[in-house]
């Protein structure tokens, strides 16, 4: 009887010590949490992490650009250069996927590229929150890519731009079968101009906070490891967070392109 007794209470005590331990979760790092809880008229607008991590990397993109040319000269210092460089690559872009009269749309094209990139590169800052991680977020962006550019090409070509679901040279028999596949292929514009980058930032961050974590928790003999893979794939992570916006802000630039020159 007492053996089972102190079985019984070894039992528990490895279990209670097991639940007091520090659990993995990775994800935990993706969790919205309200900071400011704000309701008005039976809407949320509260301040959670999440805006407040993108008003930051917004804050952080604005600022930069404005330190980078505080004092413009004509022999540029290595800030203003790398801010040049950047009004030049966004510029290149339009220039090369939509033509001259992608210069009106310039100001859009480049705040979107530098607000989805500095929200994936403050999100590998230790405590941080990933904005474009949430599929609302990478969401909104490209509803608001697709309505844009769906209305800019109605407003151009009124409803001859539904012609755009009909491809040159098809033959008339083919139209019942060919227009709904169209039709489809473009309403699926935004599910996976969002869900491309919400994946990516979702699962890049969640592989680093798994090596974190080992790095923390195993001893330093063999915490070497995971510390190496983890310094590996943060400098991955920020190729990542640049193809990722480049991406986006090139598909961007396609889908206007397509709305000003239907094709």
């Amino acid at each position: 009887m007492f053996a089972l007794t102190a079985t019984a209470a070894a039992t528990t005590a490895v279990h209670a010590a097991a639940s007091s331990a520090p659990k993995m979760d990775p994800l935990h790092h993706f969790q919205v949490i309200k900071i400011i809880p704000i309701s008005l008229f039976g809407i949320d607008l509260s301040i959670s992490n999440s805006v407040l991590w993108m008003w930051i990397a917004m804050a952080l993109a604005f600022f930069c650009f404005r330190f980078a040319l505080r004092q413009p000269s004509i022999v540029p210092g290595r800030a203003q250069s790398l801010a040049e460089a950047g009004f030049q690559f966004i510029d290149d872009i339009v220039n090369e996927t939509i033509g001259h009269d992608g210069k009106q749309f310039f100001p859009y094209i480049f705040t979107l590229f530098f607000t989805i990139l500095f929200c994936n590169l403050t999100g590998l800052i230790p405590g941080s929150f990933t904005a474009t991680s949430q599929i609302i977020v990478t969401g909104t962006f490209a509803m608001g890519v697709f309505i844009f550019s769906t209305l800019l090409g109605f407003y151009r070509h009124g409803a001859h731009f539904l012609h755009f679901f009909v491809p040159s040279g098809l033959p008339i028999a083919l139209l019942p079968l060919m227009v709904p596949i169209e039709i489809i292929s473009y309403l699926a514009r935004p599910v996976s101009l969002s869900v491309r980058l919400f994946a990516n930032m979702t699962a890049g961050h969640t592989l680093l906070a798994v090596l974190f974590f080992f790095t923390a928790t195993l001893p330093w003999f063999g915490a070497w490891l995971p510390f190496g893979f983890t310094v590996i794939f943060t400098g991955v992570e920020i190729f990542i967070g640049l193809i990722q916006a480049y991406i986006f802000t090139i598909l961007t630039c396609v889908y206007i392109n397509d709305a000003l020159h239907m094709h």
